[in-house]
């Protein structure tokens, strides 16, 4: 039997740090080849949650769930303002 009183240790692996710039991208790119407006889809699922507004066309859809909304927001509106102001 085993003793009970020694703690064990579990080591997650981390995934990879997803980069927001980059699902963005590659979430546009996978949309315009499937002939959406990618503006308009990216919209619809910052807005709404949904995210059968992302084609799973390359895996789209899973990758921009791996991210937050407001993250991706935040990151569209630094990229506006850095483009903007600078």
């Amino acid at each position: 039997m085993r003793k009970v009183n020694n703690t064990q240790y579990f080591k997650v692996q981390k995934d990879t740090e997803t980069i927001v710039s980059d699902v963005i991208d590659k979430v546009y790119v996978a949309l315009t080849e499937k002939g959406y407006n990618p503006v308009n889809q990216i919209v619809g699922y910052v807005m709404s949650g949904d995210p059968t507004y992302i084609t799973s066309h390359n895996g789209a859809r899973s990758l921009i769930m791996k991210v937050e909304r407001d993250e991706i927001i935040e990151e569209l509106l630094r990229y506006y303002i850095d483009g903007e102001f600078n």
